[in-house]
């Protein structure tokens, strides 16, 4: 089996549970614990893994609103306003985006009003800003 493929399982491990521990994670691909640890460690300082984070079921937060915020953006601004967005705390994830929007915000609050503050006051007061269009996420599916 090539380095590839081991990087592919290690990585659809992680992908299908971040808390795996090296153990689990060199059973599940089929390899040594210290050659997890090897593909870990150059995934993390290549970028390639950013973080570990948990898979929320939004339905089920009863004191928390998600949505994801489509944005507008002028092309001369495109840099200063991701800075700008990365500060916001409520902002949980910033992308990139080639759909409707150039910019997509994943927006988390204690609630829908407390979302639409966020939208209004931080992130359409930025200058550059054009539109911002939340979709409110209800029932995770998957």
């Amino acid at each position: 089996m090539g380095a590839e493929s081991t990087e592919h399982r290690i990585l659809s491990v992680l992908e299908e549970d971040a808390q795996a521990s090296y153990a689990e994670i060199a059973d599940r691909a089929d390899v040594s614990k210290p050659t997890v640890r090897k593909y870990i460690n150059k995934l993390e300082e290549d970028g390639v893994i950013v973080g570990y984070s948990a898979d929320v079921d939004p339905k089920k937060l009863a004191s928390q609103s998600i949505a994801l915020v489509g944005m507008d953006v002028e092309s001369d601004c495109y840099v200063e306003v991701i800075r700008e967005l990365e500060a916001i705390s409520a902002i949980e994830s910033l992308y990139t985006s080639s759909g409707d929007h150039m910019l997509m915000a994943e927006v988390r609050a204690t609630d829908g009003n407390a979302v639409g503050e966020v939208i209004e006051e931080e992130m359409l007061s930025i200058d550059g800003i054009t539109a911002a269009h939340p979709s409110f996420l209800q029932e995770r599916l998957k």
